[in-house]
């Protein structure tokens, strides 16, 4: 119940449209009813208005509460005492205008409630999206895309459907249920009595099944996850999943996940379906107990009239309806359920990095940023930075290096605060980064990472990423100083020339100047180049290092590299081994001491002169 009441606050902000919608739904459920009732007076129009003519008349007249709301309504607008004919067309006139009018009610009530549902739809996404945005890096590390994206839709359109859909059908069937039921209990409280026989047994059939049915819907869901996860990475990777030769490999996986998912589909729906039938067969037995009962109180007691008793038939059938939905409801509104449950789950994810009460607004790095004795971990017990002591004056290029795995980018991630610290503290100008504004802390950095992320949009678009305000004539600047502008402007649109996914129309090295000059637009303080030219061929790496070298003046530059001929002008060169700094210098002095950094030198000295020979 406290998962479906917090479900339902969606409802909120729509609930001006919903009231409507309930508006439009008790007024169709009343017609509905009512288009039932007429056929009483048709029957007794068929015999010239004259209850007493009929099997069952009691002697005395009808005194049937339902008669006497057919001579307040009905009875007014036709008239029974005349013309048989003429009072049957009477009638049929009144049905189709009652069906005109709950029809209208149908539409209105339709669109109302799409509209809500898609209010609802968007909202739900909306803070689901902007909650993701705010979860640290962490979450997006062990939590799979393909998961993340199915939340996202499938899941979304589940709860959507309960939020809206499945409660106005619940109205809709309750307002149907007392409307007949008070209409039946108008003609006859006894057959009221009869036909409500066999509702608890329906009732009854859903409870054992609602359990298993919760557990089906959560591995549905969860395997559907996981067929987008096995797609999105299959997509990603193509290039690999190709030159690997490995379709048949990845086809062969992808054939038991949606297996997998077909086969607990199929065993859910199965209990679900089992319950439609046995309801079925119940309301057959209550309508079966209805005609004998009936048949009984018309002929034998003579307590009703025939025509009240097709009147009563035809509402009883109707009555079966909206107490099938209603026992089916807890069954239906599973992956509803489930679906939140798994939306909230993302929903409820702490985003523990965020920025602390009184937090100073950070406006420029005046003098330094200091790594003070920094631990980090991403798990407990397996520590990724020990003791990590740097001083990094502004204005200054540092050059961290050092095999795979020895925490270089961790490094600088810590200095953004896309991870917190395990222990120490990182200051700029002798304030923890923990006390700084976090969106004044990262706009103050520029970074170009090794994989080089372009969205499917225009090349302005993509530099101006992160400064939507910047005009032509600042994305060309950056584009110059990125050494990008010549290859944009041979570009069919130029600046307008999109760019295709993940910037697949580009070239690897004129994507990491389109991400460099996008980094160069936000003129930060601080610049940070991850791999920033792993990637990239001879001509184009002495691009970008031109580039480079006309940016350092007043800016704090990380560079992060695995070539070390990218960083031999550094004012200071860090080597990371095992997450310590085991060494630090200029490039001369690091070679002289026949360290790390020689070792590190002489290896890929000899790789570049092998690679030559080649």
């Amino acid at each position: 119940m406290a998962l479906y009441l917090r479900i339902l606050r969606y409802l909120r902000p729509h609930l001006g449209w919903f009231l409507l919608a309930v508006v439009a739904t008790l007024a169709f459920a009343g017609l509905d009813a009512f288009a039932y009732v007429l056929l009483i007076p048709f029957v007794r129009a068929l015999f010239g208005g004259d209850a007493s003519g009929l099997p069952g008349a009691p002697e005395g007249g009808a005194t049937a509460p339902m008669d006497r709301f057919l001579d307040a309504t009905v009875y007014r607008l036709v008239d029974l005492e005349g013309d048989p004919l003429a009072a049957v067309q009477g009638v049929i006139l009144l049905i189709l205008g009652t069906f005109a009018l709950k029809n209208l009610f149908d539409f209105v009530r339709g669109w109302l409630v799409a509209r809500v549902e898609q209010g609802v739809t968007r909202d739900i996404r909306n803070e689901v999206y902007e909650h993701l945005l705010q979860l640290d890096l962490a979450f997006f590390g062990r939590t799979r895309t393909g998961q993340i994206i199915s939340r996202l839709t499938h899941d979304v359109e589940q709860l959507r459907s309960l939020v809206t859909k499945q409660l106005a059908k619940l109205l809709s069937s309750f307002f149907e249920f007392a409307a007949a039921l008070v209409l039946m209990m108008a003609i006859s409280w006894k057959l009221t009595l009869a036909a409500f026989v066999v509702i608890p047994g329906t009732m009854a059939i859903w409870g054992p099944l609602v359990r298993k049915l919760r557990r089906g819907d959560r591995r549905v869901l969860d395997l559907a996850g996981e067929v987008s996860s096995h797609i999105q990475e299959t997509l990603a990777g193509i290039r690999l999943v190709k030159s690997s030769g490995a379709e048949d490999l990845e086809m062969e996986r992808f054939r038991g996940l949606t297996g997998d998912y077909f086969r607990t589909f199929v065993r859910t729906e199965r209990w679900r379906a089992l319950a439609a039938p046995l309801t079925e067969q119940l309301a057959a037995v209550g309508t079966v107990v209805i005609l004998w009962y009936g048949a009984r109180l018309v002929v034998v007691e003579q307590a009703i009239t025939a025509d009240l008793f097709v009147g009563f038939l035809a509402l009883s059938l109707k009555l079966y309806a909206p107490v099938k939905f209603v026992a089916k409801f807890p069954a239906t509104v599973q992956p509803g359920l489930v679906g939140g449950e798994r939306v909230f789950e993302f929903l409820d994810a702490p985003a523990e990095i965020r920025t602390r009460p009184g937090a100073r607004r950070m406006d420029g790095l005046e003098r330094e940023i200091r790594f003070e004795g920094v631990d980090f971990a991403y798990r407990p017990d397996e520590p990724v930075l020990s003791e990590i002591d740097l001083v990094v004056p502004r204005g200054t290029v540092v050059a961290l290096v050092g095999p795979s795995g020895a925490g270089k980018t961790t490094l600088v991630d810590l200095l953004g605060r896309f991870y917190e610290v395990s222990g120490g503290a990182i200051t700029i100008d002798g304030v923890d980064v923990r006390d700084l504004d976090l969106r004044s802390l990262r706009d103050a950095l520029g970074v170009v990472s090794q994989e080089t992320v372009l969205f499917h949009d225009t090349v302005r678009a993509n530099i101006a990423y992160g400064r939507p305000d910047a005009d032509d004539a600042a994305v060309e600047r950056a584009a110059r100083a990125a050494n990008a502008h010549d290859f944009v402007s041979a570009m069919p649109r130029g600046y307008d020339t999109v760019v295709g996914e993940r910037g697949t129309e580009l070239s690897g090295g004129q994507r990491q100047r389109i991400a460099i000059a996008r980094a160069l637009l936000r003129d930060p303080p601080i610049l940070i180049f991850d791999e920033a030219t792993s990637a990239l061929d001879t001509e184009s790496e002495r691009l970008v290092q031109d580039a480079i070298e006309r940016l350092l003046e007043g800016r704090t530059v990380f560079v992060i590299a695995h070539r070390l001929s990218t960083v031999q002008r550094a004012d200071q060169i860090v080597v990371l081994e095992g997450g310590r700094i085991v060494e630090r210098g200029r490039h001369d002095e690091l070679l002289a001491a026949e360290g790390s950094y020689h070792r590190l030198h002489a290896m890929q000295f000899r790789a570049d002169s092998l690679s030559g020979d080649r």
